[in-house]
């Protein structure tokens, strides 16, 4: 829409004038400071991109550290008789294992226990059948302080002493009206079967229910589990019999095996542990999505821009820190170890800068030299800067540390050039300013003269108009 220009009689004029005036004398220095401004401004947004994408790949980096290996292997039985995982260092193979028996909790109940007298009561000891045990006073047992104790209160008490440290878990059951007193033990084995010992409760009423052992019931007894390696030969003392008080057993190098349902018949099941090259995929997989995230960042950024399409140049465009970052990295991924290097396991860089894998490829070359793969990568501690994890991670550090990374200096020097804009903009807005009111106090002045000169015209129109009709 286009702007109405005020006639030069008009109220508006001086101030239109002014205004024209004034953005005309300071627009070359508005231009090039906006265009300044926006610069520093992509330069605060690119910080912060680059920095977001830095701790996203560090954070792949040590997610793929942690798990010590890119080698994935695969446990798993024939029946359903529980889990297993494998690490890095498990051998593959087959193992017959037979579940005898299952690793129990011991759960025991105490009935009949009604509410009595708080004051007194003494304490009670809850004793493990390793004879190791742990003291619960009841002396203020009684937090609602209505001088009775209950048995949930009881319970409550054993739950918070000092010495159960979760070894055991109290609770109260309502049956048929009358309260039980549950005591579970959170531990799984023979030696963690739990008891109260009420020797030292000095109420009476309360001790006498609690040694009442017409109203004990073992409601869950603790056992160890026993697998044996292979068939069960029915010796106790056999060297293929296992016991132990948890059901996760720990027998076949890096293997874990935890056994959720006993057996019957005497006939093993299987457990077969192999390479998973599907999860070595997946494992380098996840390098090369990270890398690529990072690159595609880097790429936006460097962008030189193409003027043709009108495509403007990334804030970065002629950075050289980012140049030489990129290079870094390029160099450590092309690094061979002990003459092998990425490419050999199907990961290559692609024309853009990415990174892609060939699985079979891949496959192939573990295969031929597992231990290889994991030398390349350092798996085992990104304190490995030779390796290619450790390297990165060491590299991205010296843009994202805290005290000296060059995101922080970098993020230092924006703030101060746009503290330099920001008081040009002032500068410049108070030059604008004063030639408004400059050009408006001259153009005021102009209107008033040429108003005055209107009405001295009309005034000598009209003289000489009488004189010539005289």
């Amino acid at each position: 829409m286009a702007t109405t220009v005020p006639g030069s009689s008009s109220p508006d004029y001086p101030a239109y004038m002014a205004t024209q005036l004034a953005t005309r004398y300071t627009e070359a220095s508005q231009t090039l400071l906006d265009t300044k401004t926006k610069a520093a401004a992509d330069g605060v947004s690119g910080v912060s991109k680059l920095s977001s994408a830095m701790s996203t790949f560090s954070s792949a980096l040590l997610a793929l550290s942690g798990k010590k290996s890119v080698l994935a292997n695969t446990a798993s039985f024939s029946s359903d008789i529980g889990t297993a995982t494998a690490g890095s260092a498990a051998a593959a193979g087959t193992y017959s294992f037979y579940v005898e028996q299952l690793a129990t909790a011991g759960q025991v109940s105490y009935g009949g226990i009604t509410d009595t007298v708080a004051a007194g009561s003494g304490s009670l000891n809850v004793v493990l059948a390793d004879g190791t045990n742990f003291n619960v006073n009841l002396v203020n047992a009684d937090k609602n302080l209505d001088g009775t104790l209950t048995a949930q209160e009881v319970a409550t008490a054993i739950n918070l002493a000092a010495d159960n440290d979760s070894t055991v878990t109290a609770s109260t059951l309502t049956v048929n009206g009358a309260t039980t007193l549950v005591l579970t033990s959170n531990a799984t084995g023979k030696d963690n079967a739990a008891s109260i010992d009420a020797s030292g409760v000095t109420n009476l009423a309360l001790k006498g229910m609690l040694e009442d052992t017409s109203k004990q019931t073992q409601i869950v007894t603790a056992q160890n589990a026993v697998v044996w390696l292979g068939a069960p030969d029915g010796n106790p003392l056999s060297q293929n019999r296992i016991e132990q008080a948890s059901n996760t057993f720990a027998v076949v190098n890096d293997v874990k095996m935890t056994f959720t349902k006993a057996q019957t018949g005497g006939v093993p099941a299987t457990l077969t542990v192999a390479t998973d090259n599907a999860g070595t995929k997946s494992n380098v997989q996840s390098f090369v999505d990270a890398y690529n995230a990072l690159n595609k960042v880097l790429d936006e950024l460097t962008f030189v821009g193409d003027t043709p399409n009108k495509k403007p140049p990334g804030p970065f465009a002629n950075d050289a820190g980012l140049k030489a970052l990129r290079s870094r990295m390029q160099d450590m991924l092309r690094k061979s170890t002990d003459g092998v290097s990425l490419p050999v396991f199907g990961i290559t860089a692609q024309r853009d800068g990415s990174l892609a894998v060939k699985a079979d490829r891949l496959a192939t070359a573990i295969a031929a030299n597992p231990a290889a793969l994991d030398k390349i990568f350092g798996t085992s501690s990104l304190n490995n800067t030779s390796a290619l994890l450790g390297g990165l991670d060491k590299l991205m550090s010296t843009w994202t540390n805290s005290v000296d990374g060059h995101i922080g200096e970098r993020r230092q020097t924006n703030d101060r050039l746009q503290r330099t804009l920001s008081d040009r903009q002032d500068a410049l807005d108070n030059l604008f300013n004063n030639s408004y009111k400059r050009y408006l106090q001259q153009f005021t002045a102009l209107q008033s003269l040429q108003n005055q000169m209107s009405q001295n015209t009309g005034l000598f129109s009209a003289l000489f108009a009488d004189k010539s009709s005289s």
